[in-house]
């Protein structure tokens, strides 16, 4: 055996290690949802179990899973943070590849396109383009424009961008312009086209978005890291917000930026070698991905037949499936992508997940898939039952209620006080956690603005993730009623700038959250506040989602908020040269009249 080899296997983790995290996390996860439960019993004991009671308690064990998760990874997380010298390479411990050695293969950038705005995107791969050249480090790269583009209008501008694209860069790297007038097999399809017409030529690709960005030094370090591990089939970067100018994405992705290092780490700590795949600011190796990855198209009638839509996590599982491992760079700096500008944009985008997500119900009994990645369709399954459940567990509590005498309701409030703030701490966990790691480090305070502000931004956020979560799951809830009914989102271009929303459009999307609200209000009222005050979130943010998705999609906030310094991640505050190439730091310009989030112009769904 080579010593190159030698050193690739000292690099691969022990395959009892992975197995004995596994247990363990299995262990902890079945130890809380079995504590929480018994808790909800216990709580719900005194008077009797109805049928209520029953509906209730299951409902509640719906909800469980993610929240379990999502505290349990945060914990770890926090602890690799803390206590491991070198956090990443603890979760992926990969052959790092030589950066002093010439890199001896090719990889192709895919920036993967429908109906965007062409200007912006040019400027963001024009920056990565002059990076690469800056630093000469584009000779390994070609980029090819995968357009799935349906307006003649945008497909000429395409053409026209990728003409200039060529005139400044074609001396230095290939630049290949590609449109496909049927949008067979969604983004799936569009970069498995790719891998049947080039993917000979290339050893790897990297998946990029319209609102992609990636530094030289990360992409580069992808590639070594591909090129040093040859079973890595997938890896994973940490793709992380650009500064934005709308109030609402800079407090989502502030929220994002504190939940998701310690929720990361701790996730890859037990799932290893089965990674997440999401579908941009990734790489892949071409041969396999192309000879296992191939999605299949569900037969029948229905918005869960047809082509898969949550295209990513399932080309994951295959690859998997096929001996390749999928892992996961939890760490910060050089993945960059944009967030939804406005509550709008966000319920649209996770209603396409939400039926995505449940197109996997057809895939769980898929012959040779890991036990692991069985699990991770069945968790994105329960992402979004969940909504529906938690509805129906409040529903549940309002009943119960007005079937009671006024002010009387048969439960343990001691076991219920304490199941309350169990629940609660451990919804919150990963941003919390990532905080305290923040705080307990002067250089991370300085990165975020300061301690101070560090604070002041977290408390608000997490108001800001109290109000929007129902106002999600009413969402979740009443699309997933229309499901059933034969009803289906549109994959059309994504709203990426930042719009003033009109309160006409508002309504017409976000009455079922103000209708709901209004009902709470009315329970509420009727109620001792000592039963309702835990409550009153889940009625004032749907009550109050009009006026906050018009609000937050204002101008005027987003600058109020930027000159607040609150809310500020690291590329805001000490900017990067790939950023202040962007010009998202002075960002400016504001669309008066924005389209229909649901309307994509197209008889039949399409994806971006």
């Amino acid at each position: 055996m080579d010593s190159t080899r030698m050193r690739d296997l000292a690099f691969v983790p022990n395959s009892k290690s992975v197995t004995g995290r596994r247990i363990g996390f299995t262990l902890l996860f079945a130890l809380s949802f079995v504590s929480l439960t018994a808790l909800m019993a216990v709580t719900l004991a005194p008077g009797g179990f109805s049928l209520l009671d029953a509906t209730l308690l299951v409902c509640f064990m719906i909800t469980l899973p993610w929240t379990i998760i999502g505290f349990l990874n945060a914990v770890i997380g926090l602890l690799l943070m803390r206590l491991s010298k070198d956090p990443v390479k603890n979760v992926c411990p990969i052959e790092p590849g030589d950066a002093s050695r010439q890199i001896s293969t090719k990889t192709a950038l895919l920036s993967c396109i429908r109906d965007e705005d062409v200007e912006a995107l040019h400027i963001r791969l024009s920056a990565m383009l002059a990076e690469l050249v800056r630093d000469k480090a584009i000779s390994p790269f070609s980029l090819f424009v995968l357009s799935d583009t349906s307006d003649e209008d945008v497909a000429i501008l395409e053409e026209q961008m990728v003409s200039d694209l060529k005139q400044h860069w074609s001396a230095d790297i290939e630049i290949v312009y590609r449109r496909r007038t049927i949008n067979t097999g969604f983004k799936s399809g569009n970069v498995m086209d790719f891998c049947d017409r080039w993917g000979g030529q290339y050893d790897f690709a990297i998946t990029l978005d319209a609102d992609s960005v990636m530094s030289a030094d990360r992409l580069l370090d992808l590639v070594r890291k591909m090129e040093a591990n040859p079973n890595l089939g997938i890896l994973q970067s940490l793709a992380v917000g650009l500064p934005a100018a709308s109030s609402f994405a800079r407090i989502f992705q502030f929220g994002m930026r504190l939940g998701m290092r310690s929720y990361t780490l701790g996730s890859a700590w037990w799932q290893g070698d089965c990674g997440p795949y999401w579908g941009h600011n990734a790489i892949f190796r071409i041969a396999p991905f192309k000879e296992h990855c191939r999605l299949p198209h569900f037969a029948g009638k229905g918005p869960l037949s047809g082509p898969i839509l949550s295209h990513d996590q399932v080309e994951a599982v295959l690859m998997r499936k096929a001996g390749y491992d999928i892992r996961v760079v939890p760490e910060e700096g050089g993945s960059y992508e944009e967030n939804p500008p406005h509550l709008l944009e966000f319920i649209r985008r996770d209603l396409r997940w939400c039926q995505g997500n449940l197109q996997y119900m057809r895939l769980l009994g898929l012959p040779g898939l890991k036990l692991t990645s069985r699990i991770q369709l069945g968790l994105a399954i329960l992402m979004f039952i969940g909504s529906p459940a938690w509805m129906v567990f409040l529903g549940c509590i309002a009943a119960i209620s007005l079937m009671m005498p006024p002010g009387h309701w048969p439960i343990n409030t001691s076991s219920g006080g304490i199941l309350f703030l169990s629940i609660m701490t451990m919804v919150f966990a990963p941003k919390i956690a990532t905080v305290i790691d923040i705080l307990s480090s002067k250089h991370a305070r300085a990165r975020f603005g300061g301690g101070v502000r560090v604070l002041v931004s977290a408390f608000g956020e997490l108001f800001f993730s109290a109000l929007v979560a129902p106002i999600m799951a009413i969402a979740h809830t009443v699309f997933m009623i229309g499901l059933l009914f034969g009803k289906s989102i549109g994959w059309g271009a994504q709203a990426r700038d930042l719009q003033r929303l009109p309160f006409v459009l508002c309504a017409s999307k976000l009455w079922p959250q103000t209708l709901f609200g209004l009902v709470a209000g009315f329970w509420m009222v009727s109620q001792p506040f000592a039963l309702t005050w835990p409550v009153l979130p889940i009625a004032l943010g749907p009550l109050f989602a009009i006026p906050f998705a018009m609000a937050t999609s204002t101008e005027w906030l987003g600058r109020l908020t930027q000159r607040s310094g609150l809310w500020r991640t690291p590329e805001e505050q000490a900017p990067s040269p790939l950023i202040r190439d962007l010009g998202l730091i002075q960002h400016g310009g504001i669309a008066e009249e924005p389209r229909d989030p649901d309307h994509t112009g197209d008889p039949a769904p399409a994806q971006a």
